[in-house]
C-alpha cells in the first residue's frame, strides 16, 4: 500500500493522539497499583512513574496538534507534489434545442344576453299602413329629436318607472313604458306600437303635446286573455322614423277571465181580458115552402 505525505501526517496524528490516551490510561492504572503497596518505597516508586505516564500524555497530543499544522507544508518544502494527471472530461453530448410548442390562444367566452334591450321585432322597424293613415299632425319632425332607452314598470310616479324591470308575470293588470326625450317640438305626430312575438297588440298615436324636453311614457292596460306569455317589444316613431325600441317578457298563463251573468229581466204578460162576444140571435130558419093541394 502507497502511502502519500497526506496519508502519512495523518496516520502519525492519529497515532501521536492514540498514544496520549494510552499514557493517560497507563499512569493512572499506575498510580492506583502503587496506592496499593503496604512498602513506601516502593509505593512511592509506582506512584512516580504512573505520574510520568500520565505527564507524556499531553506532549503526545501536542506532538499529534503539531504534526497535523505544520507537518505537511515542512514535507511538500522538502517533497514538492509531482502534477497529477488531469482526467481528460469526457464529450457529453450537446442536448439539442427541443421546438416549444407556441401559446395557443384561450378563447373568450363573449357573454350574449338572453335578453336584449335593444332587440326589434324586424331587421328595420316601419311603421305600420293602419296606424300611418291616422296621423294628425301638421308640424314636420326633428331629426334631432332623441329619446332613452325604454324602462318597463308596473308603476310609475313623476313619469319615472317604479321597480323598473324585464320580466313580469301574470296577472298583468298595466305595462308603462317610460323614456325621456331630447328635441321633440309640439304639433309633430308620435306613435308607440307594442308587439308580441312580432304581432302587433296595440298602439297608441297623436301628436305631441310635451314641450322639448323631459320625461314620458306609454301604457298598455290588456284584458285578462290578451297579456300572453312571450317576449314584448315597444318601438317608439316620431313621425315615420322610429327612434327607441324596447323589449320586455311575459311569464305565466293569463288569468282565465270570470264571466259575469247580468240578470235577465223576465217580463210577466198580463192577459188582457177581450171583451164578452155578443151572441147574435138563433138564425130563423126560413119557412120551407107549404106543399099545395
Amino acid at each position: 500500500m502507497q502511502l502519500d505525505i497526506h496519508d502519512g501526517v495523518v496516520t502519525l496524528t492519529v497515532l501521536a493522539v492514540a498514544g496520549a490516551l494510552v499514557c493517560a490510561w497507563v499512569g493512572v492504572r499506575q498510580i492506583r497499583k502503587g496506592r496499593q503497596i503496604h512498602y513506601y518505597r516502593l509505593s512511592r516508586k509506582e506512584a512516580g512513574k504512573g505520574v510520568r505516564t500520565i505527564l507524556l500524555a499531553p506532549l503526545l497530543l501536542g506532538f499529534a496538534i503539531l504534526v497535523s499544522l505544520k507537518a505537511e507544508p515542512i514535507a511538500y518544502t522538502y517533497f514538492p507534489p509531482s502534477p497529477t494527471v488531469s482526467l481528460t472530461p469526457t464529450i457529453s453530448l450537446t442536448p439539442t434545442i427541443s421546438l416549444t410548442p407556441t401559446i395557443s390562444l384561450t378563447p373568450t367566452i363573449t357573454y350574449t344576453p338572453l335578453f336584449s334591450e335593444t332587440q326589434t321585432p324586424a331587421p328595420t322597424p316601419f311603421m305600420p299602413e293602419v296606424i300611418a293613415v291616422q296621423f294628425t299632425g301638421t308640424v314636420t319632425p326633428n331629426p334631432a329629436a332623441i329619446f332613452s332607452p325604454i324602462s318597463f314598470s308596473r308603476d310609475i310616479a313623476n313619469f319615472q318607472a317604479v321597480d323598473p324591470a324585464t320580466v313580469f308575470e301574470n296577472p298583468i293588470i298595466h305595462i308603462f313604458a317610460t323614456f325621456s326625450y331630447e328635441n321633440m317640438t309640439d304639433g309633430v305626430q308620435w306613435t308607440a306600437v307594442w308587439y308580441r312575438e312580432g304581432q302587433l297588440v296595440y298602439y297608441e298615436t297623436e301628436s305631441w303635446m310635451g314641450g322639448t324636453g323631459g320625461y314620458a311614457y306609454s301604457e298598455w292596460s290588456p284584458l285578462a286573455e290578451e297579456s300572453l306569455p312571450g317576449t314584448y317589444q315597444v318601438v317608439i316613431f316620431v313621425g315615420l322614423e322610429w327612434k327607441v325600441v324596447g323589449e320586455f317578457r311575459i311569464i305565466g298563463d293569463p288569468p282565465t277571465p270570470t264571466l259575469t251573468v247580468s240578470p235577465t229581466v223576465t217580463r210577466t204578460r198580463t192577459p188582457t181580458m177581450l171583451p164578452s162576444r155578443t151572441l147574435r140571435p138563433s138564425d130563423t130558419r126560413w119557412p120551407s115552402p107549404t106543399p099545395t093541394k
